[in-house]
C-alpha cells in the first residue's frame, strides 16, 4: 500500500492522518479527495502541501461522483481508500438529515464500487461509536447490534453494513474503526470541545446539554490515527477495531477542565435544553486493536488538556472560521436554548 486516497482528507481528522502517513512513511504518496464543505478548509493542509509537495496531490471533488472518483483512482494509480468523508456532526443531522444519508451512505457505496473495479489492496472505512447507540453499562465489543439513535449514527451504521457487505459479498479487502470521540488539531469549531475553548476564549458562555452528564471518551486524534495505521497493516481482512481510551469522562467535568485549563470563570457554563435523542453514555472495549500492538499516548485528560493548548496557539486557524456560516448555525442551534438558559 503505497498510494493512499484519503477522501474527507481536509476535514479535522483526515488532515492528521494525512500529515501522520506523509510524516512516518517517506515512500508514500498521499491524494487527499474533498469537496470542501463546511468543514473543509484547505488551511488543515497548508503545512502539508509545503513539506511534501512531490507526495501529496489535491481533488477537489465530491465522492458521490462516480466519475470523479474513477479519474482520480486511474490518474493516482490509487491502491488504498482510506475512507473520512462523512457529515459528521449529530446537531446538522437533525436539522438536515438529507446531506448524511447522501455521503455518509451513497458515497461509501460509489468508493466501493471503485475499490472493486480497481481491485485495490485495501478499503479502509472511519466509522463511529455511535453505531452501538445508548449503552447504560458495560463497553461495546465490535461484534455488538448496532442501534444508532440519531440520523448521523444511523447513516454511519448503514455505511459501515455496506463496507460489511462488499466483503462478504464480493470478497473485497476491507476493515473498520470505530472511533470514540475525537479532539485535537483542527477540529471544526462546531464540536463541543473547541466550541467551549474557544467560546471560553473570548469569555463567551459554555452551552452545555442537559445536566452535562453524558459519558464520553474523548481520544487525541492522532492516537486514532496510529491506530487506522496499525489496521491497514495488520488488521485482518474483514473485521471491525474499536477505538479509544477504554476510559471515559462526564462533558461537565471536560467542561470544567477547559475553563480551569484557561483560567476562566465556572459560571461561563450555561445549561441548556438537551437535543433530541441525545446518548447518554458510550464506552468502547478497545481489547482488540490494542492486540495488534497499539495503546493510546493521551488519557481522555490529557487529550483535552493538549487540545486547549492547540486552540490557545492557534488563533489564526480558528477565528476566521467563526463568522458568516457558523454564526447563523450557532444561532439556529443555541440561540433560544441560551436565552432559555438559567
Amino acid at each position: 500500500m503505497k498510494n493512499l486516497l484519503v477522501t474527507g482528507g481536509a476535514g479535522f481528522i483526515g488532515s492528521n492522518f494525512t500529515r501522520y502517513m506523509l510524516e512516518r512513511y517517506a515512500d508514500y504518496k498521499v491524494v487527499v479527495y474533498d469537496k470542501l464543505t463546511y468543514a473543509g478548509n484547505m488551511d488543515n493542509l497548508k503545512d502539508v502541501a509545503e513539506r511534501f509537495a512531490g507526495r501529496y496531490a489535491f481533488v477537489h471533488a465530491d465522492i458521490c461522483d462516480k466519475e470523479g472518483v474513477g479519474v482520480a483512482m486511474r490518474e493516482h494509480e490509487i491502491d488504498t481508500i482510506v475512507n473520512f468523508a462523512a457529515d459528521t456532526h449529530v446537531d446538522r443531522s437533525i436539522m438536515d438529515p438529507d446531506a448524511f444519508v447522501k455521503t455518509d451512505v451513497y458515497g461509501t457505496y460509489v468508493l466501493l464500487e471503485a475499490a472493486r473495479e480497481h481491485e485495490i489492496e485495501r478499503y479502509h472505512q472511519i466509522g463511529t461509536d455511535e453505531v452501538y447507540g445508548h449503552v447504560p453499562e458495560g463497553a461495546s465489543i465490535e461484534t455488538d447490534t448496532v442501534a444508532p439513535r440519531s440520523p448521523y449514527a444511523a447513516s454511519k451504521a448503514g455505511a459501515d453494513l455496506m463496507v460489511n457487505a462488499y466483503h462478504v459479498t464480493y470478497g473485497l479487502p476491507t476493515t473498520i474503526t470505530r472511533g470514540a470521540n475525537n479532539i485535537g488539531p483542527y477540529q471544526y469549531p462546531e464540536k463541543v470541545v473547541p466550541l467551549f475553548v474557544t467560546n471560553a476564549m473570548d469569555d463567551q458562555p459554555l452551552p452545555l446539554y442537559g445536566d452535562g452528564l453524558q459519558v464520553r471518551d474523548y481520544q487525541h486524534v492522532l492516537d486514532h490515527c496510529e491506530a487506522i495505521d496499525l489496521v491497514l497493516l495488520k488488521g485482518q481482512v474483514g473485521e471491525v477495531y474499536n477505538v479509544g481510551t477504554g476510559t471515559e469522562m462526564h462533558n461537565i467535568d471536560m467542561t470544567h477542565l477547559i475553563l480551569e485549563l484557561l483560567g476562566k470563570p465556572q459560571s461561563l457554563i450555561k445549561h441548556v435544553a438537551d437535543r433530541p435523542g441525545h446518548d447518554r453514555r458510550y464506552a468502547l472495549n478497545v481489547t482488540k486493536i490494542c492486540g495488534l500492538g497499539w495503546e493510546p499516548a493521551h488519557t481522555c485528560e490529557e487529550a483535552v488538556a493538549a487540545t486547549v493548548r492547540w486552540y490557545v496557539d492557534n488563533e489564526w486557524w480558528w477565528r476566521k472560521i467563526k463568522t458568516g456560516e457558523y454564526l447563523e448555525y450557532y444561532r439556529r442551534q443555541y440561540g433560544q436554548r441560551l436565552a432559555q438558559a438559567e
